[in-house]
């Protein structure tokens, strides 16, 4: 046998990192992605300008967003993507958060790596710290949460997000429609809540409506534009005549036949809308199409039709108004419409939309958010999707924590005397735990422009009398956030510090990456037949 011959195992092409080189490698991406969302955080945080492929524009310092538009390619920095993300479905708050710790745990797991410390060690290390941090938590939460503090949540998640100026009415307009779609055992499904936006007004004309709003018109001019005391029927089947499933011809022989034909496709028509009528409804939505004859014999009956509504839309209005969706219409009775005090075309901005309000006890409600331009009122909708989403988590935990650093300060300073329990090299890791904590004060400080250490100094002293002393940005003094109204729920805290563990940990576990260097176009594949959208410039 020939002696040095190389052994392939890995196709040609293939990129390998190995050992430590694979762990500096993944931890510059965490470090790089959570440096370019940290300038977002807080109050005095900056917005980011993002432009696609297309040039659409996206303006915005939501964390989740800007991951999200952004086209990453790193493997772990993805996985810090994924963090934002959950922290986002779980939360809707607290996701640039859940980034700059994950990223703060790694880039202090390269000091103890350094130290030729394992990073099976570090993962465990960090583990019990997240574990003790959780507990932490619960020590420092404060409980009993009334409309008040519901408020100041709402108002603390949307601080420094493009709403500043209209906060105060727009997080009343939040608790009332999270209070509207509670149920009886403080469940909150704020998929219940629907947000429709327009631009060309200002903000501080949003409002809420206790039932639904449609963007979409009535389909015949003829038809009435205000209903009141409205019966709504909902139908998820197409109002005009069905082809058969077979194909067959038909001979016609005489004229009269064809008359009679034609005649029997309108009487057809004709039942199916007096089916509607005699049920008694006067407001129908179309999850289908509506011909154009039933459309003219809805009209003369005095019928608002709206047709291929939404089916997300239709389940909204059958929450809001208590109507069931009708498959069959020969099943539509009366017990099946729903009740709406008023149902309305009203056009704004230059499209008309249906409005349907009025509804009592209506467990689906619609925010109707208004902004000065399309840039504007997506950003505000932004805000207003995490404020819901932490009234919903404060409203079903009842449960919440000062803002402004406070209970990272307060979980670093009691994960510090922890550590001194440890015995071994674990007990580094926990005290870079909490190290890493201390970076969301800091991060505060620098963003609003104050000195950063003597900032955490400050924390750490006022700390000892209270656990709601945090930092309070506009003044640049300590302050209690408590009576300051500065107020988070638990949740996003525990969220958040239990995603990004879990993120650095797994990344930290990571010795060898091997990347394929061969696109779809290499292993002989249509590129397209692989779905979703080509990558962003």
């Amino acid at each position: 046998m020939a002696q040095g011959q190389p052994i392939f195992i890995l196709p040609e092409g293939t990129n390998r990192s190995v050992g430590r080189d694979a762990q500096r490698n993944n931890i510059l991406a965490g470090k790089v992605l959570a440096e370019t969302v940290r300038t977002t955080l807080g109050p005095k945080g900056m917005d980011k300008m993002l432009v696609d492929g297309l040039g659409d524009i996206v303006v915005t310092n939501d964390g989740v967003t800007i991951l999200k538009e952004m086209d990453i390619e790193h493997p772990a920095a993805k996985m810090l993507v994924e963090v934002a993300k959950t922290q986002e479905d779980e939360v809707g708050d607290g996701t640039t958060t859940a980034v700059i710790i994950a990223g703060e745990l790694l880039k202090k797991s390269e000091n103890l790596l350094d130290s030729d410390i394992h990073p099976t060690i570090i993962a465990m290390g960090y583990r019990k710290a997240a574990e003790k941090a959780q507990e932490i938590l619960d020590e420092i939460a404060i409980e009993d949460v009334d409309s008040e503090t519901l408020l100041k949540v709402a108002m603390t998640a949307m601080t420094g997000k493009g709403t500043e100026a209209a906060r105060e009415p727009l997080a009343k307009l939040i608790v009332e429609a999270v209070e509207a779609v509670k149920e009886d055992d403080g469940a909150v499904d704020i998929d219940n809540i629907k947000i429709e936006k327009k631009d060309g007004a200002v903000v501080e004309e949003s409002n809420l409506v206790e039932g639904v709003i449609v963007d979409k018109e009535r389909v015949h001019p003829g038809m009435p534009s205000e209903i009141n005391d409205a019966k709504i029927a909902l139908i998820n089947t197409p109002l005009e005549v069905k082809e058969t499933e077979m194909d067959a011809e038909i001979t016609i022989t005489d004229p009269a036949q064809m008359q009679a034909f034609i005649e029997q496709e309108e009487k057809m028509v004709k039942d199916m809308v007096n089916k509607i009528v005699d049920a008694g409804a006067n407001v129908l939505f179309a999850q289908k199409g509506i011909d154009d004859l039933a459309q003219h014999y809805l009209s003369k009956a005095g019928v608002l039709a709206v047709r291929r509504v939404k089916k997300s839309d239709n389940e909204k209005l059958s929450r809001a108004t208590g109507a069931s969706v009708i498959t069959n219409l020969d099943d539509l009775t009366a017990e099946d419409l729903g009740q709406a005090g008023i149902v309305e075309e009203r056009k704004i901005s230059g499209e008309e939309m249906i409005f349907v309000e009025e509804c009592s006890g209506a467990k689906s409600v619609t925010l109707f958010v208004r902004g000065s331009t399309k840039h504007i009122v997506d950003e505000i909708v932004r805000a207003i999707e995490d404020a819901i989403g932490v009234v919903a988590a404060t409203v079903e935990d009842d449960k919440v924590v000062a803002g402004g650093g406070a209970p990272e300060i307060a979980m670093a300073k009691k994960l510090k005397d922890y550590a001194e329990s440890i015995s071994g090299r674990e007990q580094l890791a926990v005290n870079a735990f909490a190290e890493a904590l201390e970076i969301v004060p800091k991060t505060l400080a620098e963003n609003a422009g104050l000195d950063s250490i003597d900032s955490l100094v400050d924390l750490r002293a006022a700390q000892e009398d209270s656990f709601y002393m945090g930092l309070d940005v506009f003044t640049g003094e300590v302050a209690d956030m408590k009576d300051a109204g500065v107020i988070e729920p638990k949740r996003v805290k525990k969220q958040a510090i239990q995603s990004a563990s879990e993120a650095a940990e797994m990344i930290l576990r990571i010795d060898d990456v091997i990347a394929s260097t061969k696109g779809p176009e290499d292993m002989g594949m249509d590129p397209s037949a692989m779905g979703g959208m080509p990558p962003m410039m």
